[in-house]
Protein backbone atom coordinates (compact mmCIF):
# COMPACT_ATOMS: atom_id res chain seq x y z
CA UNK A 1 0.00 0.00 0.00
CA UNK A 2 1.08 3.43 -0.91
CA UNK A 3 1.54 6.56 1.75
CA UNK A 4 -1.89 9.16 1.50
CA UNK A 5 -1.03 12.20 0.03
CA UNK A 6 -3.30 15.11 0.15
CA UNK A 7 -3.50 18.37 -0.55
CA UNK A 8 -3.27 21.27 2.16
CA UNK A 9 -2.76 24.56 2.34
CA UNK A 10 -1.10 25.31 5.43
CA UNK A 11 2.40 26.66 6.12
CA UNK A 12 5.14 24.56 8.29
CA UNK A 13 6.11 28.15 10.51
CA UNK A 14 2.97 27.50 12.38
CA UNK A 15 0.48 25.39 13.49
CA UNK A 16 -2.69 23.84 11.75
CA UNK A 17 -5.70 24.45 14.07
CA UNK A 18 -7.17 21.84 12.40
CA UNK A 19 -4.11 19.39 13.67
CA UNK A 20 -4.06 20.16 16.99
CA UNK A 21 -1.81 23.45 18.61
CA UNK A 22 1.56 20.96 17.71
CA UNK A 23 3.61 22.65 14.84
CA UNK A 24 5.63 21.65 12.35
CA UNK A 25 9.19 20.63 12.52
CA UNK A 26 11.29 22.59 9.92
CA UNK A 27 14.06 21.23 8.24
CA UNK A 28 17.90 22.30 9.24
CA UNK A 29 18.44 25.73 8.11
CA UNK A 30 21.70 24.84 6.27
CA UNK A 31 19.42 22.52 3.24
CA UNK A 32 18.93 26.30 2.27
CA UNK A 33 22.27 26.73 1.10
CA UNK A 34 22.66 22.99 -0.19
CA UNK A 35 19.50 24.12 -2.64
CA UNK A 36 21.81 27.48 -3.20
CA UNK A 37 24.39 25.57 -4.49
CA UNK A 38 22.53 23.01 -6.22
CA UNK A 39 20.94 26.18 -7.92
CA UNK A 40 23.68 27.41 -8.83
CA UNK A 41 25.36 24.67 -10.38
CA UNK A 42 22.54 24.45 -12.53
CA UNK A 43 22.92 28.49 -13.51
CA UNK A 44 26.08 27.60 -14.54
CA UNK A 45 25.17 24.71 -16.52
CA UNK A 46 22.51 27.03 -18.13
CA UNK A 47 25.28 29.54 -19.16
CA UNK A 48 27.43 27.08 -20.90
CA UNK A 49 24.51 26.25 -22.51
CA UNK A 50 23.14 29.39 -23.43
CA UNK A 51 27.11 30.05 -24.99
CA UNK A 52 26.98 28.54 -28.32
CA UNK A 53 24.13 30.36 -29.08
CA UNK A 54 26.07 33.65 -28.37
CA UNK A 55 28.87 32.66 -30.07
CA UNK A 56 26.74 30.93 -33.51
CA UNK A 57 23.91 32.35 -34.66
CA UNK A 58 23.34 35.71 -32.60
CA UNK A 59 26.91 36.79 -34.39
CA UNK A 60 25.23 37.99 -37.31
CA UNK A 61 22.89 40.10 -35.33
CA UNK A 62 22.68 43.45 -33.22
CA UNK A 63 22.50 41.94 -30.36
CA UNK A 64 25.32 42.83 -27.88
CA UNK A 65 28.47 39.54 -27.80
CA UNK A 66 27.85 37.68 -24.35
CA UNK A 67 24.29 39.73 -23.62
CA UNK A 68 22.85 35.93 -23.73
CA UNK A 69 24.64 34.12 -21.42
CA UNK A 70 24.81 37.45 -19.71
CA UNK A 71 20.98 37.71 -18.60
CA UNK A 72 20.69 33.69 -18.85
CA UNK A 73 23.34 34.07 -16.24
CA UNK A 74 21.59 37.13 -13.96
CA UNK A 75 18.06 35.24 -14.21
CA UNK A 76 19.61 32.23 -13.22
CA UNK A 77 21.51 33.38 -10.40
CA UNK A 78 18.38 35.57 -8.71
CA UNK A 79 16.53 32.57 -9.09
CA UNK A 80 18.74 30.58 -6.83
CA UNK A 81 18.73 33.18 -4.47
CA UNK A 82 14.92 33.73 -3.98
CA UNK A 83 13.51 29.73 -4.89
CA UNK A 84 15.47 27.88 -2.37
CA UNK A 85 14.22 30.01 0.64
CA UNK A 86 10.48 29.56 -0.58
CA UNK A 87 11.13 25.80 -1.05
CA UNK A 88 12.69 25.17 1.83
CA UNK A 89 10.21 27.19 3.97
CA UNK A 90 7.22 24.75 2.14
CA UNK A 91 8.55 21.81 3.54
CA UNK A 92 8.11 20.31 7.40
CA UNK A 93 7.48 17.13 8.88
CA UNK A 94 5.55 15.92 12.04
CA UNK A 95 5.97 12.52 13.82
CA UNK A 96 3.41 11.22 15.14
CA UNK A 97 2.55 7.71 17.79
CA UNK A 98 2.09 5.76 14.75
CA UNK A 99 2.49 7.87 11.59
CA UNK A 100 4.95 10.61 10.03
CA UNK A 101 3.56 12.95 8.08
CA UNK A 102 5.48 15.46 5.27
CA UNK A 103 4.49 18.02 3.75
CA UNK A 104 5.97 20.08 0.64
CA UNK A 105 5.39 21.97 -2.30
CA UNK A 106 4.66 25.53 -3.16
CA UNK A 107 2.65 25.54 -6.39
CA UNK A 108 0.72 22.22 -5.57
CA UNK A 109 0.84 21.51 -1.82
CA UNK A 110 1.54 17.63 -1.03
CA UNK A 111 0.91 16.31 2.90
CA UNK A 112 2.36 12.64 2.44
CA UNK A 113 1.15 10.60 5.92
CA UNK A 114 3.28 7.80 6.19
CA UNK A 115 1.87 4.96 9.17
CA UNK A 116 4.67 3.22 10.32
CA UNK A 117 2.96 -0.46 9.76
CA UNK A 118 3.50 0.43 5.89
CA UNK A 119 7.44 0.56 6.27
CA UNK A 120 9.07 -2.18 4.98
CA UNK A 121 12.67 -0.13 5.33
CA UNK A 122 14.47 2.67 5.98
CA UNK A 123 17.46 4.39 4.32
CA UNK A 124 19.57 7.32 5.29
CA UNK A 125 21.41 8.85 2.72
CA UNK A 126 24.16 11.84 2.25
CA UNK A 127 25.64 12.74 -0.80
CA UNK A 128 28.85 14.93 -1.43
CA UNK A 129 27.30 18.11 -1.04
CA UNK A 130 24.78 17.06 1.91
CA UNK A 131 27.94 15.57 3.88
CA UNK A 132 29.78 18.79 3.32
CA UNK A 133 26.88 20.79 5.60
CA UNK A 134 26.39 18.02 7.81
CA UNK A 135 23.01 17.00 6.14
CA UNK A 136 21.06 13.78 5.17
CA UNK A 137 18.04 12.89 3.82
CA UNK A 138 15.61 9.96 5.34
CA UNK A 139 13.79 7.70 2.85
CA UNK A 140 11.06 5.39 4.06
CA UNK A 141 9.98 2.55 1.62
CA UNK A 142 6.72 0.99 2.13
CA UNK A 143 4.91 -1.58 0.02
CA UNK A 144 3.15 -0.92 -3.33
CA UNK A 145 4.92 0.60 -6.47
CA UNK A 146 3.90 3.88 -7.16
CA UNK A 147 4.72 6.27 -4.41
CA UNK A 148 6.47 3.47 -2.25
CA UNK A 149 9.09 4.89 -1.29
CA UNK A 150 8.79 8.95 0.34
CA UNK A 151 11.75 10.59 1.23
CA UNK A 152 12.29 13.55 3.69
CA UNK A 153 15.71 15.51 2.73
CA UNK A 154 17.40 18.65 4.58
CA UNK A 155 18.01 17.26 7.98
CA UNK A 156 21.01 16.53 10.42
CA UNK A 157 22.59 13.57 10.04
CA UNK A 158 22.06 12.79 13.44
CA UNK A 159 18.74 13.48 13.72
CA UNK A 160 17.88 11.33 10.14
CA UNK A 161 19.97 8.50 12.09
CA UNK A 162 17.81 9.11 15.58
CA UNK A 163 14.52 9.80 13.52
CA UNK A 164 15.16 5.84 11.62
CA UNK A 165 16.24 4.64 14.98
CA UNK A 166 12.36 5.61 17.10
CA UNK A 167 10.62 4.40 14.03
CA UNK A 168 12.47 1.16 13.79
CA UNK A 169 11.47 0.77 17.67
CA UNK A 170 8.25 2.01 17.11
CA UNK A 171 7.91 -0.78 14.15
CA UNK A 172 9.14 -3.37 16.62
CA UNK A 173 6.85 -2.66 19.06
CA UNK A 174 3.84 -3.41 16.83
CA UNK A 175 5.45 -6.54 15.97
CA UNK A 176 5.31 -7.80 19.67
Amino acid sequence: MQPDEIQDESRCEAADPADGAEAWTPLDPAHVNVLRVRAAILAGAAVLIALPFDIGPLRETAIPVFAVPGVVLTLALLLAIVYPARRYRAWGYKEGEDELQIKRGNLIRVRTIVPFGRVQHIDVAQGPLQRSFGLATLTLHTAGTQGASVSLPGLRHADAEGLRDRIRAKIRQDLV
